[in-house]
């Protein structure tokens, strides 16, 4: 059975800092791809990162200046590191295991006041 678990998420000022995770079982994780995508309310969900099972990293429009994505095999793990959050990255932000169908976690909030 296929689980993400996204952790990390949380309410910070603009200018802050937070570190996403996802730990993914159920699945060969080091042949996985993933990702992490957001949705803001009232918004479509967009593509944040994505990183290949070979640590190639693709980022969405304008992420890429503050936003990194990294991943632990050895943990099962996959990491989004958010810098100088601005209000407009408010949104759930979800882990995604990109496969045949895709799997999704269930989301994790990520406030950021002014």
């Amino acid at each position: 059975q296929v689980q993400l678990v996204e952790s990390g998420g949380g309410s910070v000022q603009a200018g802050g800092s937070l570190r996403l995770s996802c730990v993914v079982s159920g699945v060969a994780f080091d042949f996985a791809d993933l990702g992490w995508y957001r949705q803001a309310l009232g918004k479509t969900r967009e593509r944040v990162a994505t990183i290949t099972s070979q640590g190639i990293s693709h980022y969405g429009d304008f992420m890429q200046d503050r936003f990194t994505i990294s991943r632990d095999n050895a943990k099962k793990t996959v990491y989004l590191q958010m810098d100088n959050l601005r209000p407009e990255d408010t949104a759930v932000y979800y882990c995604l295991l990109i496969t045949h169908p895709n799997y999704w976690g269930q989301g994790t909030q990520v406030t950021v006041s002014s």
